[in-house]
């Protein structure tokens, strides 16, 4: 186990891992077990990892007579012990809500207030424990906690630094297993009283630090988690109108579950500590950024100066950055005007070339109109032509007969500013991407005479959402199947394809709902009778999602693949890398896809670019694991 980590039940805790996120229940419930229930409904509904509540004798917190006479104590005490007291549960209560978060898949938590409490929730089977705040100082709870040999969080409120010191000494002293949250305990805390740095300084002690929060919203959490907080601790209740102490610092559902997802996006967003260029980056870096042009005709021999180059969008060339680099260069191939520089004019082209004896299978490259020539120069058995919606509403653009090639087409993703969605809760919306399809698939007709013959239609059938994962998988299905029925009565060469879980589309934060399983595919082709485009890259990032084996995905799609997309992947978002440059065994992948028949391309992100050395290079590696 790394350093600072802690095993809380099944899962294991640290800055490196996703945030635990406790619910505390405490004593919200009001001495109800019903309503106590539905707080572990409302947990389980807000994605939280545990539910919290307290358990105390009070004969064993305070002396008899402070609890017959409370007026004795400092002023607030009466309030506060009456609160206690209707929020009573019997010790059989919390057995059966141990029991009831069992069924309902979360952990159940409670806070021990005694040594009689702790051992009866130890007695029930509670996996590990928390200490309140006011129980840091108290040496003999903590003993006894650390006596079961079961890990312990413990709130660090009302304490001064030498007080935690003293504490975690003990604690390590003993070899016990526990964690540190920051806390305020002020109900609710001011926010200029939080010191949310103060989590940093918690971190000296080299154990898991987190933090309970009293304070109003949802904000501050977040702010935790981007401080290192591997833990986080916040009230919930029905009503924060209800009486009792805690209610008012507490969050009601709606805002508890707005708090874990920003948790869990905050995480997704902080990433790791180097720079990484993600996929939609990558497409604005071609779109956006600007390349070295030449301003005249350049031929053969003549060396470069400064004024043969000017700066022109888009970023398909020699970046700016190396002019200095391009200056008394000597051409040695033909440039016109406004022709990019390339990488080949500052340094010779690397010397890829691949044997195409070791490619038994039909393969071939993705072009648009404008690189097709290029592409094919490369001698691929097929083209795979990606459209746009421009292609489709304008003329088919002259060209070649291309006799010895295939065509593949793919559909355009996105129209009018808007996803190309079958799956669309917008029934005109679903009608007008049927159109596209059959659009598309009469431009493939129209270009097909000039080819060998139309092999297949690519297309992405939709049932993505914006923001949040819809719940409402089968009948996104449903509407994908019945939208494709017609379509593939009257286009049979229409091969749809599986799909990322976290798609790049127009920068946003998508889900990709459907089409991305294997089960969703085996669906399809069944219901369908149709066979599917299957890529790589799209499986793998599925599998990482799910947890489960690019392997079994592979086997369960192939006997209903018919073309391929094949590049490597990382993360759940991470396609269309370079092969051997992501997770994806290639030698057993390679090996599982022999045993079929299919068409094939490298579907490297920007492998055009470069006298598509992206390409060139993929399709060497996969013959160094043994070719297709």
């Amino acid at each position: 186990m790394e350093c600072c980590t802690i095993q809380l039940g099944d899962r294991i805790v640290g800055e490196s891992h996703p945030c635990y996120i406790i619910a505390e229940a405490g004593i919200n419930h009001n001495g109800s077990v019903e309503r106590a229930r539905q707080l572990v409904d409302a947990a389980v509904e807000c994605g939280a990892d545990a539910v919290k509540f307290q358990m105390r004798h009070l004969d064993q917190c305070y002396p008899a007579g402070l609890l017959k006479e409370p007026n004795l104590a400092e002023w607030g005490f009466h309030h506060i012990l009456g609160a206690l007291k209707d929020a009573d549960l019997s010790p059989g209560a919390f057995g059966s809500l141990k029991d009831y978060c069992s069924d309902k898949e979360i952990e159940f938590l409670c806070t021990p207030w005694d040594i009689p409490s702790l051992h009866h929730l130890d007695s029930i089977g509670v996996r590990f424990f928390k200490v309140s705040s006011a129980d840091l100082v108290n040496l003999p709870l903590i003993d006894a906690i650390a006596d079961t040999g079961k890990a312990m969080i413990l709130s660090t409120g009302m304490a001064t630094e030498k007080e935690i010191g003293r504490t975690v000494e003990h604690l390590k002293l003993r070899n016990a297993v526990f964690a540190l949250l920051h806390c305020v305990s002020a109900y609710p805390a001011p926010f200029d009283s939080l010191n949310m740095r103060f989590i940093e300084t918690l971190r000296k002690f080299n154990v898991p630090v987190g933090y309970s929060g009293h304070e109003r919203g949802i904000s501050i959490p977040v702010v935790a988690r981007v401080l290192g907080a591997s833990i986080i601790e916040k009230h919930i209740t029905l009503d924060r109108t209800l009486p009792g102490p805690d209610h008012a610092s507490s969050l009601e559902p709606v805002g508890f579950k707005k708090m874990v997802r920003d948790i869990r996006v905050a995480e997704i967003a902080l990433g790791r500590p180097e720079k990484r260029i993600c996929q939609i980056e990558q497409i604005n870096r071609h779109v956006l950024r600007k390349s070295l042009l030449a301003t005249r005709d350049i031929a053969i021999g003549e060396r470069v100066t400064r004024d043969m180059i000017c700066v022109a969008g888009p970023g398909k060339g020699i970046t700016p950055q190396r002019m200095d680099e391009l200056l008394n260069v000597t051409v040695q191939r033909r440039i016109c005007k406004d022709d990019y520089f390339v990488e080949g004019d500052l340094e010779p082209d690397p010397n890829i070339e691949f044997d195409r004896t070791r490619l038994v299978r039909k393969w071939g490259l993705k072009a648009r109109f404008h690189d097709m020539a290029a592409m094919l120069d490369l001698k691929p058995d097929f083209i795979e032509m990606h459209l746009s919606e421009h292609d489709i509403d304008n003329a088919i653009p002259q060209s070649d007969w291309y006799p010895e090639t295939d065509l593949f087409v793919h559909a355009p993703e996105f129209f009018r500013h808007r996803l190309l969605d079958l799956a669309s809760d917008d029934h005109a919306h679903r009608a007008a991407s049927a159109d596209m399809i059959r659009r598309t698939a009469d431009l493939a007709a129209g270009l097909a005479p000039r080819f060998r013959s139309l092999a297949g239609i690519v297309v992405h059938a939709g049932g993505m959402t914006m923001d949040e994962p819809s719940k409402e998988r089968i009948r996104l299905m449903d509407r994908i199947i019945n939208e494709l029925h017609p379509l593939l009565a009257e286009y049979p060469m229409i091969l749809p394809e599986n799909l990322p879980p976290r798609p790049w589309y127009l920068g946003g934060q998508w889900f990709q709902n459907v089409m991305t399983q294997a089960e969703d595919m085996v669906l399809l082709s069944d219901t369908l009778r149709c066979r599917v485009t299957f890529d790589l890259s799209h499986a793998q990032l599925a599998c990482t999602l799910a947890g489960t084996a690019l392997s079994d995905f592979i086997d369960s799609v192939m006997p209903i693949a018919a073309h391929l997309h094949i590049a490597d992947a990382s993360g759940i978002d991470g396609e269309g890398l370079q092969i051997d440059e992501g997770i994806i065994d290639w030698d057993d992948t390679l090996k599982r896809l022999r045993n079929h028949l299919f068409t094939w391309l490298p579907e490297i992100w920007s492998g055009h670019l470069n006298g598509a050395l992206g390409f060139r290079t993929a399709l060497c590696r996969l013959i160094e694991h043994g070719g297709l």
